[in-house]
C-alpha cells in the first residue's frame, strides 16, 4: 500500500482502477460522477498503451467497452443513474459474450432525469441484470471512500476470474466526499492473467471467436448454463458482507453503501438511549449474502431494512431470513438521505 492520501470518491475509483492495470476507458459526461472522468482524462494518458476517450454518448461508450475487453485489455466505463440505464443493452452484451470489464455507477435520484442528489434506486437495476436475457454482474457496493477504492481494484481481478462484467455501486455522497485514502499498489504487468481467449490476432493459433449469440436454441441454452456454472462459483466463492454490534442486539438493520455508515451512527445514538441494535452490509449485493443473513436471523426477532429508495433490497433480505422474522422496511426516495436520528426514531417502533 502507498502514502495516505486525502481523495473525493470519485477520484479514488478512478486512481484505483489505474493502479489495478486498467488500459482502457470509455465514458460519457454526468453528474455526479464527472471528476471520475476528468481524472481518467489527465492520467490515463500516462499509463504506457493506456487510452482515454470521451464517447459521443453513453451507448458509444459500453460498445468501446466491449471491444477493448474482446482484445484482452483491462477496460473501465462510468457514468450514473440514467446513463448506465442506456449502457444496459451494452452489459448485456459483455455477459452474453463472457466479457470481463468494470462498471462503476455513481447513483443518483431519479426515476427519469431525478436529481443529482445520492440515491439507492438503481439496486434491482445492478442485481437483477438490468438488461434483457439471463445475467448478473457482480456488483460491489462500497461504504466508505477507502473502501471504494478497494473494491474497484478488486474488481478487475474478479472480472478477469470469472470473464464478466463487474459493476461498482456506489452513489453520489461517495463519490462526492473526502476521505483519505491509502491507494492499492500498482499492479505489474505479470500480475494481469493472460487470455488465450482474446482476439488479439490469430498468429501462429487458431483465431479466436468472441461472440454473444447462437442461432440454435440447444447451442445458445449450452452457452447460458455454462455462465450460470460460473454464477453458482461465484455465490460460493465470492460473497462478501460485514457484521457490526450484531450480537444481542433487539433489532438488525439491513443496509449498504452510503446508508450502512450512516446506520452505523445510530448505534452510537441508541448505545446513549440503552438500546442495543446491529447492523447487517452486504458488501456483495450480487450475489447477495443470503444464507449469512439467514443464520443472523435466527438470533433476531426484526431485521429493519434501510435504503435511499422505496424498497429494493428488502426484497432480497425477505427471501434470506428465517421464516416469521419481522422484516420492515424504511427509506427515503428523492435523493433524500436519512439521517441516525431518523433511522433511530424508526427503530423504536420496534424493541
Amino acid at each position: 500500500m502507498g502514502e495516505m492520501q486525502l481523495m473525493r470518491g470519485n477520484e479514488a475509483i478512478a486512481e484505483s482502477a489505474i493502479r489495478a492495470g486498467c488500459k482502457n476507458y470509455f465514458a460519457y459526461p454526468i453528474t455526479p460522477q464527472a471528476e471520475l472522468l476528468q481524472w481518467m482524462a489527465v492520467h490515463m494518458p500516462e499509463v504506457e498503451g493506456g487510452t482515454f476517450l470521451q464517447a459521443e454518448s453513453e451507448i458509444g461508450a459500453i460498445n468501446m467497452v466491449y471491444g477493448a475487453a474482446s482484445a484482452g485489455e483491462r477496460t473501465m466505463t462510468s457514468s450514473s443513474s440514467p446513463g448506465i440505464s442506456l449502457k444496459q443493452e451494452g452489459i448485456s452484451y459483455l455477459a452474453g459474450a463472457n466479457l470481463p470489464a468494470v462498471i462503476v455507477n455513481i447513483m443518483r435520484g431519479g426515476p427519469g432525469l431525478g436529481n443529482i442528489q445520492p440515491a439507492q434506486g438503481d439496486y434491482f437495476q445492478a442485481t437483477k441484470g438490468g438488461g434483457h436475457g439471463d445475467y448478473h454482474t457482480i456488483t460491489l457496493a462500497p461504504s466508505t471512500v477507502p473502501e471504494a477504492a478497494q473494491l474497484t481494484y478488486d474488481a478487475f481481478d474478479l472480472a478477469d476470474k470469472y470473464r464478466t462484467p463487474v459493476t461498482v455501486l456506489a452513489d453520489g455522497m461517495i463519490g462526492q466526499m473526502m476521505e483519505p485514502v491509502e491507494l492499492p499498489e500498482r499492479k505489474d504487468r505479470e500480475e494481469i492473467p493472460q487470455k488465450p481467449w482474446a482476439t488479439t490476432g490469430a498468429q501462429g493459433r487458431k483465431g479466436n471467436v468472441i461472440k454473444s449469440f447462437a442461432l440454435g436454441g440447444e447451442d445458445l441454452k449450452a452457452m447460458n448454463l455454462a455462465r450460470f456454472e460460473r454464477y453458482e462459483e461465484i455465490k460460493k466463492k465470492e460473497v462478501r458482507s460485514e457484521e457490526v454490534n450484531v450480537e444481542g442486539s433487539e433489532v438488525v438493520i439491513a443496509a449498504f453503501g452510503t446508508v450502512a455508515r450512516i446506520v452505523k451512527s445510530t448505534i452510537r445514538l441508541a448505545q446513549e438511549d440503552g438500546l442495543k441494535i446491529g447492523l447487517f452490509r452486504p458488501i456483495t449485493v450480487w450475489p447477495f449474502p443470503g444464507e449469512q443473513l439467514n443464520e443472523l436471523s435466527k438470533r433476531v426477532d426484526t431485521v429493519l431494512t434501510v435504503e435511499m429508495n422505496s424498497g429494493q433490497m428488502v426484497e432480497d433480505v425477505r427471501l434470506s431470513v428465517k421464516s416469521g422474522t419481522e422484516t420492515p422496511f424504511y427509506g427515503e426516495v428523492g435523493g433524500v438521505v436519512p439521517t441516525p436520528g431518523g433511522i433511530l426514531e424508526e427503530v423504536k417502533q420496534y424493541v
